[in-house]
């Protein structure tokens, strides 16, 4: 099957202006945009056919095309990542069996997780989206309460049936899980990591869906397939020991920094 990579960006971020830009430093301290880290993520995942960033906006055009990313113009009209994609595929004229979002805020999902995910859209023959989810431990959900106390949008979580069909995903933290873990420890809440693999028919359709009251309220693009009774596939995924977190604030920069630096990361 052949697999395109899109990257969305666009600079109009509402909580976080210009955020594909943003420069975050390595383990040897060299400066690399948001963008190019996500785009050096996907030239590592076995099996992309192709990758393109997509974007509306010349500055993050003109960067991209600096560090050797192909760029596809998409119009300032597409709401979300997910739109974005659905045009960037009709620029290219199709003729992929499976488009993966990479969204461009992710400069730490491993290579692993996307291939895991394609995988997972390939083998369930019904499926028409799939997404990733990681089992969060003790550390990682502390931090997601910890973002809810200080009144800071984090990450995203998700639950899912005895079937890894989606139930619901939110930005607050779901199931609600009462008592303490220690670091270590492993817990019933499953990080929503940022990626989505769609088979062309559901991209293409999903731009015409309206947008429904969930995803208004949530601001999750992935709510829509579930408003309108499409199921999304949840794929759980192994850290293997590595940290995941999404760069959702400014807050978040220093945190994803020593992560890059702790993985020697240049």
């Amino acid at each position: 099957m052949s697999v395109l990579v899109v990257i969305p960006a666009r600079y109009a971020s509402s909580r976080y202006l210009g955020k594909p830009l943003v420069e975050l430093r390595g383990a040897t301290g060299q400066a690399k945009s948001l963008i190019q880290r996500t785009w050096e993520v996907a030239q590592q995942v076995a099996g992309a056919d192709r990758v393109v960033v997509a974007t509306d906006d010349d500055r993050i055009a003109s960067a991209s095309e600096a560090f050797g990313a192909e760029v596809v113009m998409t119009s300032s009209e597409a709401r979300n990542g997910t739109e974005r994609c659905a045009e960037a595929l009709d620029a290219l004229g199709g003729g992929y069996d499976i488009v993966v979002n990479l969204q461009g805020d992710a400069p730490l999902t491993p290579p692993w997780f996307i291939e895991d995910l394609v995988a997972g859209l390939q083998n369930a023959a019904t499926a028409e989206v799939a997404t990733p989810v990681l089992r969060c431990d003790g550390a990682a959900l502390n931090g997601f309460l910890g973002d809810r106390r200080a009144g800071r949008v984090g990450g995203t979580t998700a639950v899912f049936g005895a079937d890894n069909q989606a139930l619901y995903f939110s930005k607050e933290v779901i199931p609600y899980t009462p008592g303490t873990y220690a670091d270590a420890d492993e817990t019933p809440v499953f990080h929503h990591v940022g990626v989505y693999a769609y088979r062309p028919s559901a991209l293409a359709a999903y731009p015409r869906w309206p947008v429904g009251p969930l995803e208004t309220l949530e601001g999750l693009e992935q709510l829509r397939f579930l408003e309108q009774a499409r199921p999304v596939l949840c794929v759980e995924v192994e850290g293997k020991g590595r940290a995941f977190w999404e760069l959702n604030n400014p807050e978040d920069l220093p945190r994803i920094e020593t992560i890059l630096a702790e993985l020697g990361t240049p």
